[in-house]
């Protein structure tokens, strides 16, 4: 399929870290297949995470077509853009429909992306996941790639005030080894271990900060707390 809309978005993307000055750092990248399809099945920290996460598949010159709500894709400014870059949307009532296009991408040769978690981790950890990403990753025979995201959250997370002009923020992409389908606590293991690395080799002391999970000084709610935040 023509990719006319993507190739631009990257190109803005660059320019906006280049502006900030962040300091972007891809771990794993030779991990991503050059052709074929795969499964990037990303942590989720921020509201940002689909365009960092995506960038690690950048230096194997693949484009991520991310399953994300369907309601972004209604939004006047996004949706054109998100039909435009061949993301998926989901629509949680009809989640089959979106199941069965992700397995027609990966089957073409796509790299499909999926936050397993679902929604957003107020904690900074992985919360569980769910079935999908190792569910699809076996059915349409391709690798799953675990992949961690951190330094995003404090541009744009759930919960806190946009930040999106901060600059020289560190920014941390690690795209794991690939792996066979698994089972899901086996991925949520694989996803905590990557964002665990990241964690303790960031640049930036967090203790005492709210981008930083509580087990390691910061003052992010405990998986707990997030959960009854979440209302679950």
């Amino acid at each position: 399929m023509p990719d006319r809309v993507y190739p631009p978005v990257i190109a803005a993307a660059k320019l906006m870290f280049r502006v900030l000055d962040m300091r972007i750092t891809v771990e794993g990248a030779e991990h991503v297949p050059t052709t074929g399809g795969a499964v990037l099945a990303s942590n989720h920290v921020s509201y940002l995470d689909f365009i960092f996460a995506g960038y690690g598949a950048h230096p194997a010159r693949r484009l991520v077509r991310f399953m994300a709500k369907h309601e972004v894709f209604q939004h006047p400014v996004s949706g054109p853009l998100m039909r435009g870059m061949h993301h998926i949307p989901v629509d949680r009532t009809a989640g089959q429909a979106s199941y069965q296009q992700a397995l027609d991408a990966l089957r073409s040769g796509e790299v499909v992306g999926i936050f397993p978690e679902a929604t957003i981790s107020r904690s900074f950890t992985v919360k569980d996941v769910k079935s999908g990403a190792v569910r699809m990753a076996a059915e349409a025979g391709v690798p799953l790639l675990p992949t961690a995201v951190w330094g995003t959250q404090r541009l744009w997370t759930k919960g806190r005030p946009k930040s999106l002009t901060r600059r020289h923020v560190p920014i941390t992409i690690i795209v794991g080894e690939p792996v066979e389908p698994t089972t899901d606590a086996d991925l949520r293991e694989r996803m905590q271990a990557l964002l665990d690395d990241a964690q303790a080799r960031y640049p930036e002391s967090g203790e005492g900060q709210w981008w930083q999970p509580a087990h390691l000084g910061g003052t992010a709610p405990t998986p707990e707390e997030a959960k009854r935040l979440d209302g679950r």
